[in-house]
Parts: C-alpha cells; structure tokens; sequence
C-alpha cells in the first residue's frame, strides 16, 4: 500500500494506467482505515483526510489529462463538445460575434457614405 500524502507534481508525469492503478490503491486504503476506525476506538481522522485528498488529486490529473487529450481531438473539428467550451454567461454566450457585430449591411454604408454625420462646431 502507499503512504499518505500523494504530491501532486509526481502524478503529472504518469500515464493513464498507472493513475487508474495507484487511485485503487488508495481508496483500498482508505476503505481498510474506515474498517480500522469503526473496529478500535483509535482515531485514524488525519490519515484518512490526507488519503480522501489525495484522491482527490489523482482524480483530478486523471481528469484534466483527459480533457487535455480531448481538446487535442476536436482541436481541427468545426464544433466543439458544450463541456469543452468557455462557461461564462448565457448572455455572453448568445452576444453576437465581433466579426458580425462590425459587419455592415450594403444599404447602411451606401447612407454612411452620401448622408455622413455633420459636425458642428460649438461656440463656448
């Protein structure tokens, strides 16, 4: 069984196999401490706190490697996947682009053009 703390940095460079083996490791772990815990009066508190974070911390290398694969994946597609997305707001999300907020109907710059903004010069 592994020990405790897990940093974070180690995890980066393990593949998806190793990442998958060393997390059902830990939650036998933890699962064993938990027995522990119920079955004596001694408290394992801190250690299973460490174990549920570092399971937390390979849970989310695992998660963030795949969504980096998968960024990689649609990177050339024309649509990408809604989670792979920006969240920002719905209002955001549905304001129109820059490209056609600055686009210009052929009408609207033939009136530009004949009917131009006057400018008047004002006395102080």
């Amino acid at each position: 069984m592994s020990s405790g703390k897990v940093k974070t940095a180690q995890l980066w460079g393990k593949n998806k196999e190793e990442l998958a083996k060393q997390l059902s490791e830990l939650k036998a772990e933890l699962g064993q401490l938990r027995i522990q815990k119920v079955a004596s009066s001694g408290s394992k508190l801190n250690k299973i706190h460490d174990l549920r974070k570092s399971i937390a911390r390979v849970l989310t290398v695992t998660n963030a490697t795949q969504r980096n694969q998968l960024r990689l994946f649609y990177k050339k597609a024309k649509y990408l996947p809604l989670d792979l997305r920006p969240k920002q707001t719905r209002a955001i999300r549905r304001r129109l682009s820059p490209e056609d907020k600055a686009r210009v109907l052929e009408k609207t710059k033939k009136r530009n053009t004949h009917f131009p903004q006057r400018k008047f010069a004002i006395k102080a």
